[in-house]
């Protein structure tokens, strides 16, 4: 799992953070550890809405606090797990709030307020009354951590980074104890130490800090793309890659270990690490589905607004015709050419009427109406924050039907019989890998390599889980199981002369 880093340094400023990065959700899991092994339950989205859900801290074990935007201001939410409900705590008209932390001691809480004057603070907030009262009047404070009830721990924004500063409520004093450090504050449980993330070249460390003495040691360094750490009771720290979680044990452990895989349809990367405090619930921040981007791009597509439209895709999205006839790249292009096509397009409704949805890839199946005529098409879109890429597929006319072919390999395969699985495939097929790369070419060469694998797989089994048909291409989603181990897969098939004369594999 150990990668290089290649980190380049961005100060994330609170102030941005809605605006700079496409809609987030919060979930929920029960998680347990048994054996030294970390048992994830299935999450729950306990945001589900449009916009920025994010920077989740546990008020008590049961009532988890986040930021969350309404209207045009982010506020402070409070879910309470056992009722499944959400209220507010904050309402500023004039500015939102971000970074909630329980107070200790209190049943009140503390968080840093953007004003729309640009002033950046961090205030206290009665949750009862709703009132608030600055906490540190003289820094732009980014993110913190109560380390007693009148220290605080914070990142503090200064020109084009976040300083690392220990504050004294009561003294109305305060130092820094470290330069350019990133956003993830914590208490180390059983200890007198915080632990915070030191940047330095390319490294990113999670470090501790005694903030009485100023004593600072490393702990372990972070993973390429990661900046999220949390600490679990029994003392070991967690952090996410992509939709992986790792743990690591500063008293046995020399490098990340990994601990489980979020396995969820619609989680997309995990950021914002949160555990209750007696352990048994894990809180964590998704990017939006790959699934709720592409929806969103239908809705305003059919909604003819051009410039929602536009903002689903990446600044250099590449659009092209399956499989590798590139139209143009880059999102300002696709903005003008869809302008252009609405202009001189009175009426288009765009419905789906099949979905595949495996990783960052999303195929549909659409239907398109335009006047009063109709077609279909698909589209393979590859997602992440935004789309990527977007491919079509044209409805071709054809004279037999391709689903055929593609049904009999597959049964050929279930049987293992090599003649029945390798008799609709040409003599001249190509298997491709999903970057393109030609894996498999000719039928003797396919004959080779599926004699072994059927004579060393006893366990053997494909079953479709969803197939779309266009023109001559017939795309399946597959649920492979092989020795006991199960995996999804897309296989893309194009049939030529009555034959499979292309497939592109889809992991």
């Amino acid at each position: 799992m150990k990668k290089n880093f290649t980190l380049v340094f961005v100060v994330i400023i609170c102030c941005l953070e809605s605006y700079a990065q496409q809609g987030t959700e919060l979930y929920l899991a029960d998680i347990n550890w048994f054996n030294d092994s970390l048992n994830i339950g299935f999450p729950i989205n306990i945001s589900n809405k449009e916009g920025y859900d994010n920077q989740p801290s546990f008020f008590s074990d049961d009532k988890i606090l986040f930021a969350s935007t309404r209207t045009s201001q982010t506020d402070i939410a409070i879910y309470d797990i056992n009722k499944k409900t959400t209220a507010w705590l904050s309402n500023t008209p004039n500015g939102s709030e971000y970074s909630p932390l329980k107070i200790p001691g209190k049943e009140n809480i503390s968080a840093v307020r953007l004003d729309d004057t640009g002033l950046q603070r961090l205030y206290a907030y009665n949750v009862k009354t709703g009132k608030s009262r600055m906490l540190i009047p003289d820094l732009k404070v980014g993110y913190h951590v109560w380390y007693t009830k009148d220290i605080i721990v914070c990142t503090v924004l200064i020109e084009n980074r976040m300083d690392l500063v220990v504050y004294n409520l009561k003294k109305n004093t305060h130092n820094t104890v470290r330069r350019n450090v990133g956003r993830s504050l914590h208490k180390i449980p059983n200890t007198e130490l915080i632990s915070f993330i030191a940047k330095e070249g390319e490294n990113a460390t999670v470090t501790s800090l005694n903030p009485n003495s100023k004593e600072t040691n490393d702990i372990i360094t972070l993973l390429e793309d990661t900046q999220d750490v949390c600490w679990t009771n029994n003392g070991k720290l967690l952090t996410a890659y992509e939709s992986t979680i790792l743990s690591f044990d500063p008293k046995t452990d020399t490098e990340w270990q990994l601990a489980c895989q979020i396995d969820h349809p619609d989680v997309n990367g995990v950021s914002r690490l949160a555990i209750s405090p007696k352990g048994n619930y894990l809180s964590f921040v998704s990017k939006d589905s790959q699934k709720t981007i592409i929806d969103k791009q239908v809705e305003t597509f059919n909604a003819r607004d051009v410039q929602a439209f536009a903002n689903c895709f990446s600044k250099n999205v590449v659009v092209k015709n399956y499989p590798k006839d590139t139209l143009y790249i880059g999102r300002e292009i696709l903005k003008e050419k869809y302008q252009s096509f609405y202009d001189r397009t009175p009426h288009i409704d765009v419905k789906v009427s099949s979905r595949i949805h495996l990783g960052k890839t999303v195929i549909d199946q659409e239907q398109i109406t335009i006047g009063d005529k109709q077609f279909q098409q698909v589209a393979i879109y590859e997602v992440d924050d935004f789309i990527n890429s977007m491919t079509f597929i044209k409805d071709i006319p054809i004279n037999y039907d391709p689903e055929i072919l593609v049904q009999q390999q597959l049964e050929g395969y279930n049987a293992k019989d090599i003649d029945a699985f390798l008799n609709p495939y040409a003599k001249n097929v190509k298997v491709y890998g999903a970057n393109g790369e030609l894996r498999t070419e000719g039928i003797e060469n396919m004959r080779k390599d599926y004699n072994r694998f059927f004579g060393t797989t006893p366990n053997l089994h494909c079953d479709t889980k969803n197939r779309i048909v266009i023109g001559n291409i017939v795309i399946d989603e597959e649920f492979i199981t092989v020795n006991g181990n199960s995996f999804t897969a897309i296989g893309i098939y194009e049939i030529e002369n009555n034959k499979i004369a292309k497939v592109t594999f889809l992991h």
